[in-house]
């Protein structure tokens, strides 16, 4: 496909080539990088911290909830504690995580190009996502929000606590959102290497492309109802206080005009990431390439009009409950193509049970959980009894932390040798893979049950008969978080072992950012690469030369 080739290390060469890691490498070269490949790192390294952070968070919540009585938290303590880890894990790290780390380091690389469109941006955008993690930090020290991470009025609007502060960081996260996906658009439209029209561009180039556009135009409004909440704390305006005049369903209206289309932000660039590792480890083209395109514009363009399905018990109106019903059934289509071509790409496939492709196997058996659990609710007399039952936080994982976070991994996994020029055990990440996903069922899918019997959600306590169901998930969040744990340390303890080097193609890939060195080279390509065969065409022999990976 690229016409780039180098001397290094991996072939035999006695001088090894400088790469984008070990040239200039002072702390302040670091900080005022505009190579986008550091940036994905920096950002991968700052999101994975607030991953921890939520999810000790979370390990807290279910260590409470194991009994119905006061453990060693109190109500209020628990409120904060909960919010914290829903803020956290939304704002800071599963929003970011993919386009931000993944997307900032892969995406140009699969282009041909040298970098984004704008690398000046991309480093401001990154001291933008800093400002407001910061700002973040403030209010939890400030003493915590107790809220709920949907920061719902008239409630956010009159309680103690710094809510202004926290709202405002979200504010300020949202301007690294948009400087990312102007960046990505911009990128994807004017950068492609010579022979790269749209329908050669790897599926991963397409979720993202897709992801950017509702960065783009759904996070100013989510900026704009922060803003307006701060408004009303501080000058008593009457936007959302019905006691002032305002109308509080108008907040839920604009929160999830925003929040439901960042629901795609989280889970498109984790289906771009599946796109990739399926086609590669089947060893087959990718069934259906321009339905799966096609597939991720369409999730960006429908998930605009579903917002109203968090808004069945709020009092609307009949007929815009059903067309909100009709058009959450809608956006079922596209991400069930996907699925069916996913399936039919490993049809006959040659398949390689390698660590990616164990956390995209993964994949498919949580989100298609997800995504037919989330039918029930989009039923308007279902939703009624399901509604903040515990049946949607288990719906709610299954998607964002089932879907997006167990193809986050495997998107790790799979690009790690490239980022790092190392491999990992892959014996131990694979006991790691299997851990996470049983921790994760032994978590969450016993939440459906007590859902559908009635247990509310973000209570403190509960009656004696949930108490089975809490002590099970208890029990799956410490397996859940030893896996997590477990997969961090093998791919770290990669990076000091000498005997773990990477080839340039370890995986046999076809895209394009395998056709440089690993590490690549700060410029990414000597000379201006060439488009000559397919994405996934695998008549064809991967090149540079492939040293092939064989399991640690």
């Amino acid at each position: 496909m690229a016409n780039a080739t180098s001397t290094h290390t991996h072939t035999g060469t006695s001088q090894p080539q400088l790469n984008y890691l070990t040239e200039n490498t002072s702390l302040k070269d670091w900080l005022t990088t505009i190579d986008h490949k550091r940036l994905g790192l920096m950002y991968l390294a700052a999101v994975m911290a607030f991953f921890f952070v939520g999810g000790a968070l979370a390990l807290l919540l279910r260590l409470e909830l194991l009994t119905p009585k006061q453990d060693f938290m109190d109500s209020a303590t628990y409120n904060k504690v909960f919010t914290l880890h829903g803020a956290i894990m939304v704002f800071l790290f599963i929003i970011p995580s993919v386009p931000a780390a993944l997307g900032n380091f892969v995406l140009p690389l699969m282009l041909g190009a040298k970098d984004v469109a704008f690398p000046r941006l991309n480093l401001a955008s990154f001291y933008v996502y800093c400002l407001g993690a910061i700002m973040a930090l403030a209010a939890i020290i400030g003493g915590g929000v107790d809220t709920g991470w949907t920061f719902y009025t008239p409630y956010s609007t009159t309680t103690d606590g710094p809510v202004g502060l926290m709202a405002m960081a979200v504010f300020v996260l949202g301007f690294s959102s948009i400087f990312t996906g102007i960046n990505f658009v911009a990128t994807v439209h004017k950068l492609r290497a010579p022979g790269m029209g749209w329908f050669q561009l790897p599926l991963f180039v397409w979720g993202i492309y897709a992801t950017a556009l509702i960065q783009v135009l759904a996070t100013p409004v989510l900026g704009i109802t922060a803003v307006l909440m701060v408004m009303e704390r501080a000058f008593h305006i009457g936007i959302f206080d019905a006691r002032l005049g305002g109308d509080p369903v108008l907040f839920q209206h604009f929160f999830w005009f925003y929040s439901h289309p960042a629901v795609y932000i989280m889970i498109l660039p984790g289906m771009a990431i599946i796109s990739e590792i399926i086609p590669v480890f089947s060893k087959k083209t990718v069934f259906g390439y321009r339905a799966i395109g096609f597939s991720s514009v369409s999730i960006a363009f429908i998930g605009f009009l579903v917002w109203g399905h968090h808004m069945f018990t709020s009092g609307q109106s009949d007929l815009a409950s059903a067309i909100f019903a009709f058009l959450t059934y809608l956006v079922a289509i596209p991400s069930g193509i996907k699925i069916w071509n996913w399936l039919a790409t490993m049809y006959q496939g040659s398949i390689e049970m390698r660590t990616p492709m164990l956390y995209a196997m993964s994949f498919l058996l949580l989100f298609a959980i997800g995504g037919l659990t989330g039918l029930y609710l989009g039923a308007i007399s279902v939703d009624i009894h399901l509604h903040d039952t515990y049946f949607v936080v288990a719906h709610f994982h299954y998607v964002m932390m089932g879907g997006t976070v167990i193809a986050f991994l495997g998107g790790i996994h799979y690009w790690w040798p490239k980022m790092f020029g190392k491999m990992y055990n892959e014996k131990l990440a694979d006991i790691a893979c299997w851990i996470i996903f049983i921790g994760f069922n032994v978590t969450f899918l016993n939440q459906f049950m007590m859902g559908s019997q009635g247990m509310p959600r973000r209570y403190w306590t509960y009656l004696d008969e949930f108490q089975r169901y809490h002590i099970g998930s208890t029990i799956g969040s410490w397996i859940l978080g030893f896996g997590l744990v477990m997969a961090a340390g093998v791919l770290l303890s990669s990076l000091r072992k000498k005997e773990y080097d990477a080839g340039d193609n370890p995986w046999g890939s076809r895209t394009m950012e395998w056709e440089t060195i690993s590490p690549p080279i700060t410029h990414n390509f000597e000379g201006q690469p060439v488009l000559r065969h397919g994405p996934y065409d695998f008549r064809v022999e991967p090149t540079p030369a492939t040293v092939a990976g064989g399991r640690h």
